[in-house]
């Protein structure tokens, strides 16, 4: 019998672009394996080695969770099987504090300002004019309005999804608003972070949020939290909260904050943004799932690219950052029904949303009957951006100038450029003898490549070549390095007229 099976967007490459392909079968595992006949780029996204279903694959069938992909489940005619989505990931940076600030109290810059006469309803007159249209709504009113401004809201990131998410929480009155945020403003962010503008960049990203929170809403009390959240300081920083938003962009910070609130007993807002595509759920509140329960495990480094790599329409993590505030006030409001146990779906090409229903897994290793995560791990690790011995993971590398050098003097080398076609486009190596072997075509492409002569791997700033390196050291090359800031350094030490992005 003929079912269809829905791709999310990381796959679509893999079957020419296609979102959903129809397949003959009468189980789940059949429809998957002919799936991956018909398409067999999809083979190792979709299986291991041994030919088992990969740990990270998670299938729905009409919308509903398999808790056994592989078991005996019978499809009828016109039955949906869905892979589901993942969200964005991109590598973390180091964590650099930008300012001497506690990461545990207000800093002046983020105190209430000093309130006139109080009405009885704890208000200020002022209060009351700004959040008039707060109070006349039945469902928040002067006890809603109360709660908003007792309530406490730690954002992690203040980038495309923390910028809108910022901006209305403050708007509406909440009255403490953590961010954990070590970035500073670039150019690129402007595209999609209204938070900042011109004038900012260069800026560390929390202490110009902060004086445009303040700006907006001078009630609001911003806590500052300069550092990169971490196994380390995530529960000291999330205890003092009382829910929790995530705009982070990568899977171990999105696992790190699941595992310290499961742990804390506190819900997470949860939002992910990609191309045209966004999600939108509510996990650990009380009686409903958590992020482990939907991803069980994170996929393989590489398989979801970030925004940097993927790119992301401007205009998403407005839609998206949105949501979640809507979802985190009506949390704090105790009003209307969250999105615990459901996945919201955003696909902005086609303007149309999906719901997914999401159970509880008992079995969930961080929030099922017996639990097995009781502490906080290396996110990192867990999630294969590094190994569990970093000694073993030592990278090679190569500086712009290094290069050169050994160019021009003829050193024989080949220079693979894992990007993607468009990232090409804008700037490329090509007149030195590079090649362009996107990541996700690299283990198509490896039997083509001189394993006699030492290879250069090259991307936009070092971390999809490093990934590409180890992919080539596991398939027994040895003579590899990594270019060192990637073709953004080369712009800068080398070449100058190259088209940065």
């Amino acid at each position: 019998m003929q079912v269809t099976i829905k791709l999310p967007a990381p796959l679509r490459d893999c079957c020419g672009g296609m979102e959903s392909i129809e397949v003959e079968a009468r189980t789940i595992e059949a429809a998957l394996a002919a799936a991956s006949t018909q398409h067999p780029l999809l083979q190792r996204h979709l299986y291991t080695e041994a030919g088992a279903l990969r740990p990270d694959v998670d299938i729905l069938l009409n919308d509903d969770v398999v808790r056994d992909p592989q078991g005996a489940t019978t499809l009828a005619p016109g039955d949906t099987i869905a892979i589901a989505p993942r969200g964005a990931t991109g590598a973390a940076a180091p964590a650099t504090a930008r300012r001497t600030t506690s990461s545990t109290g207000a800093t002046p810059d983020g105190a209430r300002a000093t309130e006139p006469a109080v009405h009885p309803s704890g208000l200020s007159q002022e209060e009351i004019i700004r959040y008039s249209r707060h109070i006349t709504l039945p469902e928040v009113g002067w006890e809603g309005q109360r709660k908003l401004r007792a309530a406490r809201i730690l954002l992690v990131g203040a980038g495309g999804l923390g910028s809108p998410l910022g901006l209305y929480l403050a708007a509406a009155g909440v009255g403490t608003i953590g961010i954990v945020e070590f970035d500073d403003v670039d150019l690129t962010n402007l595209q999609r972070q209204v938070l900042y503008g011109v004038d900012d960049v260069g800026r560390p990203k929390l202490e110009a949020a902060m004086a445009r929170i303040r700006a907006l809403n001078p009630h609001v009390e911003v806590v500052p939290h300069p550092v990169r959240l971490t196994s380390e300081n995530a529960l000291e920083i999330l205890a003092q909260y009382d829910l929790v938003v995530d705009g982070s962009d990568n899977f171990p910070t999105r696992y790190l904050v699941n595992d310290a609130c499961v742990l804390l007993g506190k819900p997470f807002v949860y939002g992910a943004i990609l191309r045209f595509e966004g999600q939108i759920s509510v996990f650990g509140a009380k009686d409903g799932p958590c992020y482990r329960c939907l991803f069980r495990e994170p996929p393989p480094p590489g398989l979801v690219p970030n925004c940097a790599e993927g790119g992301v329409l401007g205009v998403l993590p407005g839609i998206v950052g949105t949501h979640q505030a809507l979802e985190a006030i009506k949390l704090i409001l105790g009003v209307g029904e969250p999105l615990s146990g459901r996945l919201l779906l955003f696909d902005g090409l086609a303007m149309r949303w999906r719901e997914l229903r999401l159970r509880k897994n008992p079995n969930c290793p961080a929030c099922g009957e017996r639990p097995s995560i009781t502490k906080l791990i290396d996110y990192e690790v867990f999630c294969g951006l590094k190994p569990s011995s970093e000694m073993e993971d030592t990278i090679p590398e190569i500086t712009p100038t290094e290069l050169k050098a050994r160019l021009d003097r003829g050193d024989r080398l080949q220079i693979i450029d894992v990007r993607e076609p468009y990232e090409w486009e804008i700037a490329n190596l090509g007149e030195l003898g590079a090649r362009l072997i996107p990541l996700r075509e690299l283990p198509e492409f490896i039997g083509e490549l001189d394993r006699e002569s030492e290879i250069v791997l090259q991307c936009r700033s070092g971390g999809r070549s490093a990934r590409a390196l180890r992919q080539l050291r596991e398939a027994g090359f040895h003579r590899l390095l990594n270019l060192k800031g990637g073709i953004l350094a080369w712009a800068d030490e080398v070449d100058p007229s190259l088209q940065k992005y």
